[in-house]
């Protein structure tokens, strides 16, 4: 049975708990040991839907362990925000601007980083 507190949790709020979980443990996690990290709050079965929505985005993979899975992810957390910065970018037909508006919301200190690591030939 799911809790009433799992239901009122924002889907991103939960994959991102479930992601920092896995990140911290360092190796494949079963959903069981998932829901021991992040408390008793949250229902098995809660953990096993967020688990496998992330790997039908492609942010984790799993192996078959005994008669279920094991998740690993895919991308550290600096990946997954870079990943989620492009799927923001392709919804729009206006990159050109988009990417101004980024560019023009940007600190003086992230546009330097910006400018520096385009400069740079470690990211090309």
């Amino acid at each position: 049975m799911t809790d009433a507190k799992d239901e009122r949790r924002p889907a991103g709020e939960l994959e991102a708990s479930v992601m920092a979980a896995l990140w911290a443990a360092g190796a494949p996690q079963t959903p069981g040991q998932v829901q021991l990290t992040l408390g008793a709050d949250l229902a098995r079965t809660t953990v096993t839907t967020i688990l496998t929505r992330l790997h039908d985005k492609g942010m984790v993979e799993r192996r078959r362990q005994g008669r279920g899975y094991a998740y690993i992810p895919l991308q550290d957390a600096h990946g997954l925000t870079a990943r989620r910065m492009h799927s923001e970018l392709n919804r729009d037909t206006d990159r050109e601007r988009v990417l101004a508006r980024f560019v023009a919301q940007l600190s003086a200190d992230d546009e330097r980083t910006l400018r520096d690591l385009l400069e740079s030939d470690d990211y090309r």
